[in-house]
């Protein structure tokens, strides 16, 4: 969501430390568990904007999010996600042990970043990931007048208001797309206070942007095209890890042709089923939103798809009921293979797919598009990592 996910993984780095093991300054190891030490969100979130596109240092993990359904001149369609996380690797007021002078290399972040492109029609999934110290210009979250840069190395999001610039390469993809948003920020649970357990602390603030015109360039199969389409964006931050219970969680970000859209999260529980506090927001056309509790929609998985990288099997197919809405839709993802494997930053194995949607609202035949996060399906996170 990403949840305080993701997303996309807000809740996962909140407990992965390994990966970045080599580059924590090691005097600081020990105080990675104080958990409690970090800023806490525990009420009200009081999201104000642009300021809040920025950074939210005091926070241990947070993300900024985009995930798209773009198609070419001829309708080739491919889908992609860029994601950046920042990384707190001790609590606020650490930095004051450190030895003088510090090094220029000392920083309390790290960033991380993945990135994907799904060419569809041509039943290809390409993936790549990044991580860096937020220190000597290699990595970092800055704003300036209103304007959010987060960037690691050359992969980077500008926010600006209401438009976005993204710039991701690897060896065998690469994007630059602008995107321009349709509707104000969509604040998730209570204005922006989204709660994901059986604690007020167990929450994250979490915004999205549900509509975004996207335009630009992509590379892949040695070609660069232009493409066009929509996309979605969520930011969220956090402290709190995600309660024993649980095994991981299934995101859901649905775009309708009829300018509404859809986010649920279902936290799955290891003993089966769902948490209570499961939930989701459902965004009108006119971009007002309604709270979605775990009574007000029903999600049943149709078919399943097994990975041959790791052997998880994952849904493929849901059907979709939100009973305020009157929305009965059928979620198909668009390629089979999108599992993300990420051994060299977060350590964590996950789904993040394009899908396409079919059925009614209100009775009326509907079609959209959307993104599906699924993670903790080849291992729960409490898992040895």
């Amino acid at each position: 969501m990403k949840i305080a996910c993701s997303h996309t993984l807000v809740f996962v780095l909140s407990i992965v430390i390994m990966p970045c093991a080599g580059i924590i300054d090691t005097w600081a190891s020990p105080m990675i568990s104080e958990a409690s030490s970090y800023l806490p969100v525990t009420g009200p979130c009081n999201l104000t904007f642009p300021r809040d596109h920025g950074a939210h240092p005091g926070y241990r993990t947070e993300w900024w999010y985009y995930t798209g359904n773009v198609m070419t001149q001829n309708r080739e369609r491919y889908g992609f996600q860029l994601t950046f996380f920042r990384r707190q690797i001790s609590p606020p007021g650490a930095e004051n042990m450190w030895p003088k002078p510090p090094s220029t290399w000392r920083t309390q972040h790290i960033f991380l970043a993945h990135a994907a492109l799904s060419d569809i029609d041509g039943n290809r999934f390409y993936h790549a990931e990044r991580m860096g110290r937020g220190a000597m210009g290699l990595a970092g979250a800055r704003q300036e007048s209103g304007v959010t840069s987060v960037f690691l190395n050359k992969w980077s999001a500008r926010i600006n208001q209401m438009e976005h610039q993204l710039s991701a390469s690897a060896d065998n993809f690469s994007f630059i797309l602008n995107l321009r948003s349709k509707k104000e920020p969509v604040l998730h649970g209570k204005e922006g206070y989204s709660l994901k357990g059986t604690t007020r602390e167990r929450a994250s603030c979490y915004y999205s942007l549900t509509r975004l015109n996207t335009k630009g360039t992509m590379t892949a199969r040695g070609r660069t095209f232009s493409v066009r389409g929509t996309a979605w964006m969520d930011h969220e931050f956090s402290s709190a890890p995600l309660e024993p219970d649980l095994a991981g969680w299934d995101w859901f970000s649905v775009q309708l042709e009829d300018d509404t859209e859809v986010m649920i999260y279902l936290l799955r529980q290891k003993k089966g089923g769902y948490s209570p506090v499961s939930g989701g927001t459902f965004v009108r056309a006119s971009g007002e939103s309604s709270h979605l509790s775990r009574e007000d929609f029903r999600v049943e998985v149709l078919d399943t798809w097994k990975s041959t990288h790791t052997g998880a099997r994952y849904p493929s197919r849901w059907r979709l009921r939100v009973h305020p809405a009157q929305l009965d839709i059928t979620i198909t993802s668009n390629l089979e293979d999108q599992e993300m494997l990420t051994p060299n930053t977060t350590g964590v194995t996950y789904w993040e797919g394009s899908v396409s949607i079919t059925g009614t609202a209100r009775g009326r035949p509907v079609r959209g598009v959307g993104y599906v996060e699924l993670t903790g399906y080849d291992r729960p996170f409490d898992d040895p990592l």
